[in-house]
């Protein structure tokens, strides 16, 4: 008998459906070959010793790692993916540490058929909420991802019309100032020059100078468990590079910027806006939009992440609109 493996496509999917995923531990091989593809610069993922002294209990894993492993885990749902629009209420419960095996539940909670259009195939609007647990069932990561996906049936008119402007919501404060309030943030300004938090200040804008090539990009998508389809085989209208790819080499450069960011604990939201395929060079400018000083120590800064794509002898254009939280000492 034979059995095709595929879908499941838009009319496959229903409100409250959920997807398991299996676990990943977070391993020095798998950090080591990550890094390899979209860099990091952070200073508390690098240096295994400040991290420790730090953190007080491990090594920190990159939050770039972190999330790209989690949205991996997400496309048992969206393996038939078109693109995907946004992403919306990132937050960071906790930091996970090499070692930790992150779990990740994918829910879908909104369901909408696109319009038709005459020479298109149909689609629909999938909202997912995605949790992320670890070993320990200690939540580690929360958010919203709305993915297009494909219908099987092109006839097919579901009446699906569900309102998907209101998916996620912001992190609160509390959330945010969460991740780092137990963090020896006197012994990191103790190792480290700085800038740190009192030097970064609101309206600065940091145009990061020199691009970053996309490569690796199956590879990378492999190396996560994203299984979706449109990051690995070209089909009609090519490969798409996985968005997890462009964040990734966004905060790479973004710690360019503020080279003592101490990691990312939560996103405003994130919009792809532009394609981009592999052999892109990727650039971006850093805005510094609001400061927070945190009762810890320290303080949170809220980044806006612009990203531009050259591809080839066309004009560059934006791909990615980030805004996201750091944490600074």
């Amino acid at each position: 008998m034979e059995i095709v493996v595929d879908g499941p496509y838009f009319e496959d999917l229903q409100v409250g459906q959920r997807f398991p995923a299996v676990p990943v531990t977070l391993t020095e091989g798998l950090a080591a070959a990550h890094q390899a593809v979209v860099g990091s610069r952070l200073p508390l993922a690098a240096a295994h010793l400040l991290s420790r002294q730090v953190l007080g209990d491990g090594v920190l894993a990159a939050p770039n790692l972190v999330w790209d492993v989690a949205i991996g885990q997400s496309t048992v749902a969206t393996h038939a993916v078109v693109a995907n629009l946004f992403y919306r209420g990132v937050v960071f419960h906790r930091a996970p540490r090499l070692g930790d095996s992150l779990r990740t539940v994918t829910e879908v909670v909104g369901l909408r058929q696109n319009a038709r259009r005459p020479g298109r195939p149909p689609t629909g609007l999938v909202a997912l909420r995605i949790g992320t647990d670890d070993q320990y069932g200690r939540p580690v990561l929360d958010f919203w991802r709305c993915a297009m996906l494909p219908l099987r049936d092109g006839s097919t008119d579901t009446g699906l019309a569900d309102d998907l402007s209101s998916v996620g919501r912001p992190p609160s404060a509390d959330e945010l100032a969460s991740v780092t309030a137990r963090w020896d943030l006197g012994a990191y300004r103790a190792a480290r020059p700085g800038p740190h938090f009192d030097g970064v200040r609101a309206g600065d804008v940091h145009v990061v100078a020199g691009g970053d090539v996309v490569s690796s990009a199956p590879e990378l998508a492999r190396l996560t468990g994203n299984v979706a389809r449109v990051h690995h085989d070209a089909g009609p209208s090519g490969r798409l590079v996985y968005g997890g790819h462009t964040i990734g080499l966004a905060l790479h450069q973004a710690v360019r910027a503020l080279p003592d960011l101490l990691t990312v604990v939560g996103w405003h939201g994130c919009d792809h806006v532009g394609p981009v395929r592999e052999g892109d060079t990727l650039t971006s400018t850093v805005t510094v939009e609001k400061t927070e000083r945190l009762p810890a120590g320290g303080g949170l800064a809220h980044l806006r992440s612009r990203v531009t794509a050259r591809r080839d002898a066309a004009e560059p254009s934006e791909v990615l609109d980030w805004r996201f939280v750091a944490a600074l000492a």
